[in-house]
């Protein structure tokens, strides 16, 4: 079976809880990578830090030990894993579980493309519709169905250095974007690079352009940007945004930015050398991980003026074409129950998907985190997320020209309008 995806389904996942209308469980075709091997599972993940990679071994054998089962996991750096999972869909090549993205650009082109397995029977099977918070629950349901299980919810927020920020004179979090904005031009006058990116990788800049969009057009027009795909031609806070793009790139990033990745580019803000990071709730082990102080970081909310914050969930997905979907749920079922995700402190997210877990006491960074998220209803998420693959790419083609000169900002939006008509 197909689920079939329409432009309401690409609606923020914390705007609404969408209707989760129960679709019967795809039919399974046999095979899998992981074989015949009955008492073993294979796992696909992300590229893993430290920290999460031990959190991920001592799961693995905890369950182990709890159920004599094995499972074998392989990591993948961002592209390698949209790349894997691209080449074996249709197949039976692939995992018995994947780690992936939310949204319908994502985890929803899976979906699409009948990688993922309808998880409604065990839903109601294992409780886990009760487990979960609402937020983190609208990111699977947004497809129609049960598709996945939820394992993060990440907010994405400025990373700063306090120490840069006190020497540049800022003595206040911005809270509006000429606040912002003072802010990184304070940074230039002391000689500190403002912000850091990479572009070799699309998405890590896109994050900027995604945050000045919000800011510059609103939230309704934001939104229907990527779901109803229209003004992108008229609406002049679409030119804004680009036009803002271009000045940030030109006077507040880290030179070089275009031909390093964001890997690279982390390094930067870890080492004391960039005074502040768009990053998400994932950053904070990353920051501990690498060297920095955590008592040395602060963390507030990209300024946008709407009142949403900017986000994504991530989830494990059973594949349709494993014959061992029963396993696979069970292994869902451990990792996600109170006691082993209270286990996993702050390695995965600041503030856990389970309702019973509490904010870890371990990297004091995750603290910060509560209080914003508390400050919003609702989300915006990723537009990486929230439109298909080919506008994504077209949205990143844009984006880079518009960063290197080859395209005016004014003829940005236009131009992004034209491939969505052409392509619909």
């Amino acid at each position: 079976m197909k689920t079939t995806l329409t432009r309401r389904h690409a609606l923020g996942f914390g705007s609404a809880i969408l209707a989760s209308g129960a679709l019967a469980a795809c039919g399974r075709q046999g095979g899998g990578s992981s074989g015949g091997d009955a008492d073993s599972l294979t796992l696909w993940l992300g590229a893993l830090e430290d920290s999460q990679r031990r959190d991920i071994d001592r799961l693995v054998e905890a369950f182990k030990q709890a159920n004599n089962i094995t499972v074998n996991y392989e990591t993948h750096s961002t592209d390698d894993l949209k790349e894997s999972m691209r080449q074996v869909s249709g197949t039976n090549a692939g995992p018995d579980i994947y780690w992936y993205w939310e949204g319908p650009g994502l985890g929803g082109d899976l979906v699409e493309a009948g990688m993922s397995l309808d998880l409604t029977d065990y839903y109601a099977q294992y409780g886990w519709e009760d487990r979960f918070t609402a937020a983190s629950m609208a990111g699977i349901t947004q497809y129609g169905g049960y598709h996945g299980i939820p394992w993060t919810l990440q907010a994405q927020g400025l990373y700063y250095n306090k120490t840069l920020f006190e020497r540049a004179g800022i003595t206040t979090e911005p809270s509006t974007y000429d606040e912002l904005l003072a802010a990184c031009d304070a940074l230039k006058a002391a000689d500190i690079t403002p912000i850091e990116f990479g572009g070799t990788v699309n998405w890590h800049v896109m994050r900027l352009l995604d945050s000045l969009i919000e800011t510059k057009c609103g939230a309704d027009v934001a939104r229907s940007l990527v779901t109803d795909k229209t003004g992108w031609d008229t609406e002049a806070g679409v030119t804004e945004a680009f036009t803002e793009l271009k000045t940030w790139a030109d006077k507040y990033f880290n030179s070089g930015y275009m031909s390093i990745s964001n890997d690279d580019s982390s390094l930067l803000f870890w080492d004391g050398r960039a005074a502040m990071a768009l990053e998400g709730t994932w950053f904070n082990a990353q920051c501990v991980d690498n060297g920095m102080d955590p008592q040395e970081v602060g963390i507030f909310p990209f300024p946008t003026g709407t009142g949403r914050l900017y986000g994504f969930g991530e989830g494990f997905y059973i594949n349709a074409n494993t014959p061992k979907a029963d396993l696979a749920a069970s292994f869902l079922d451990f990792v996600t129950s109170a006691e082993q995700m209270s286990g996993s402190g702050g390695a995965w997210a600041a503030v856990s998907v389970n309702k019973e877990v509490e904010v870890s006491q371990d990297n004091p960074l995750d603290a910060l985190w509560p209080p914003i998220l508390e400050s919003s209803e609702e989300m915006y998420n990723n537009f990486d997320q929230a439109l298909g693959l080919d506008e994504t790419t077209e949205y990143w083609r844009i984006q880079n020209a518009v960063l290197i000169g080859d395209m005016a900002p004014e003829q940005a939006g236009p131009a992004m309008q034209k491939f969505i008509e052409a392509n619909s």
